[in-house]
């Protein structure tokens, strides 16, 4: 079992405040980010109750420069850092003729794909040499959805950018574990308006991810189920997945109205 301070992005809510929660322990140092300071705070409460001491930091991650800051900081006062999870996503459909979702596309590439380098190359030099990295992609990245071009295009960034990382950091000890999970119940797919099969209990979940994360395991697509799936999505021919999946209901566009 991994021991030492871990790093959270996205801990407000859903997979990352359960996260925070199955890592909170008597004496662990934790990190905390996220961009509601007052969703934090609820997941720093419940993190200190089981013992852990905990930093919980509003920030932006497609700000580089802030992340740097705040790694440099927390590794200050805690030392080397045993886990970073790169977990912070957002999630709204696009549609490449409504010229308003431009902004929304590059909103979602710029949190979820360019923010987990932000994240990974802001943490790594404090990283412990045989510590953990772990990213949250997606079975969303496995092939494009409708409605969803700029989700899953981001999604199948992060999985091909963190493998590349696993590559990368291989000779230095570190590991590097891609996390693909299905529908968890959050509050990003409770705005989903479509059936959601084999939909899993974030808490069951963030128990399944630290067993991978802590094992060094550097591939977990949960439920299984989503993991049979996963594997029949990537082996059907174009023209029966064209046929199969044109007509589903994509994500919901994010109202320009707000």
């Amino acid at each position: 079992m991994m021991t030492g301070p871990v790093v959270i992005t996205g801990a407000g809510s859903g997979i990352g405040r359960a996260l925070a929660l199955v890592y909170a322990e008597a004496g662990r140092p934790l990190l905390l980010l996220g961009r509601s300071q007052q969703s934090l705070d609820a997941t720093a409460e419940q993190a200190r109750s089981r013992g852990a001491v905990v930093r919980a930091i509003s920030v932006d991650i497609g700000h580089a420069e802030l992340l740097d800051e705040i790694a440099r900081v927390f590794a200050e006062e805690f030392g080397k850092i045993a886990i970073v999870i790169a977990n912070a996503g957002i999630s709204h459909g696009t549609l490449a003729l409504e010229r308003e979702d431009r902004p929304v596309f590059a909103e979602i590439i710029r949190t979820n794909l360019l923010g987990m380098d932000n994240t990974c190359s802001a943490f790594l030099p404090y990283l412990a040499l045989d510590g953990r990295i772990a990213g949250i992609a997606s079975v969303a990245g496995f092939r494009g959805l409708p409605g969803a071009a700029a989700y899953s295009a981001s999604k199948a960034g992060v999985i091909a950018y963190l493998e590349s990382l696993r590559l990368e950091l291989k000779k230095r000890g570190t590991k590097v574990c891609c996390i693909a999970p299905g529908y968890i119940a959050t509050p990003m797919t409770a705005e989903n308006h479509y059936p959601m099969p084999w939909l899993m209990d974030p808490d069951k979940a963030a128990r399944k991810m630290r067993r991978a994360i802590d094992r060094g395991q550097p591939w977990l697509v949960i439920p299984w189920q989503m993991a049979l799936v996963g594997m029949i999505l990537r082996l059907l021919p174009i023209a029966l997945y064209d046929r199969l999946f044109m007509k589903i209901k994509g994500k919901a566009r994010k109202n320009h109205g707000i």
